[in-house]
């Protein structure tokens, strides 16, 4: 097996199960274990994975999430969901920045129903099935392209926002402690802040999984957005946290 297919496999693994592990590996394969730490390091290094004791995962660490290409892949049903509950905040006529991020990416494919529409976006997702659809206006922002993120970032794409309004900003984010929400890439968050400075109203997008996590970098808290979707209740610390706070959580509802 070509060393190119064997780590094109290894993704595949990575994508169905969320972690690998080193001597799993070695053996599927049939090549030895430094073969498998030399996959793993020169994956790690295109931002692919992250390598832990004995393996490597694609779950998000305080300074690492996973390329859109993969996360695009995960958890279908969960994100079709939690998209299917934001289209309740949407009323025709609005104008609506939507963040980077797969499951942001879902709500970029329901919008049609709510036509019409603005739609100010740096998701390249958002923008490439919106762009010919009638009664949809997109507003792409511009900046340095991410294909980690497979977004547009950077200070063209902050310039930009610095002089847009809307009424909704839809936000997604990978990491929530206590009352605070976090983000992996400084360049995501800057985009997302200026997003949510810019609307009248924001919601955010955060799978259960993702409370009781942090991440390199402070977002925002938790009341500063109007309402937060989840796709089911998170751990009771979360939810202590939560009912300290006054905060409650809009449950998603099931995908139509």
């Amino acid at each position: 097996m070509k060393r190119d297919e064997r780590r094109q496999l290894i993704m595949d693994l990575l994508v169905e199960q969320g972690a690998v592990e080193l001597e799993a590996l070695a053996d599927r394969f049939g090549v030895s274990k430094m073969t498998i730490h030399r996959d793993l390091d020169d994956l790690e290094a295109e931002g692919l994975l992250r390598k832990i004791r004995g393996g490597a995962t694609i779950e998000a660490g305080t300074q690492f999430e996973s390329d859109f290409r993969f996360r695009e892949r995960q958890g279908p049903d969960v994100k079709a969901r939690m998209a299917q509950t934001a289209l309740d905040f949407i009323e025709p006529g609005m104008t609506v920045m939507l963040n980077d991020g797969s499951t942001a990416a879902f709500v970029g494919t329901m919008l049609r129903h709510k036509r019409p529409l603005t739609i100010i976006t740096n998701n390249d997702a958002v923008i490439g099935a919106l762009k010919s659809e009638p009664g949809i206006t997109v507003i792409a922002l511009g900046g340095r392209y991410s294909s980690k993120y497979n977004a547009w970032v950077g200070r063209v794409t902050e310039d930009a926002l610095a002089h847009l309004r809307a009424d909704l900003a839809i936000i997604s984010t990978p990491a929530v402690s206590g009352t605070q929400t976090f983000h992996m890439d400084d360049d995501i968050v800057r985009v997302k802040r200026r997003m949510m400075d810019g609307a009248q109203r924001s919601i955010l997008l955060i799978n259960h999984a993702r409370f009781d996590r942090t991440a390199l970098h402070l977002l925002a808290d938790l009341s500063e957005f109007d309402a937060i979707i989840t796709d089911e209740q998170p751990s009771d610390t979360a939810r202590d946290a939560l009912a300290r706070a006054g905060l409650t959580l809009t449950l998603a509802q099931e995908a139509h």
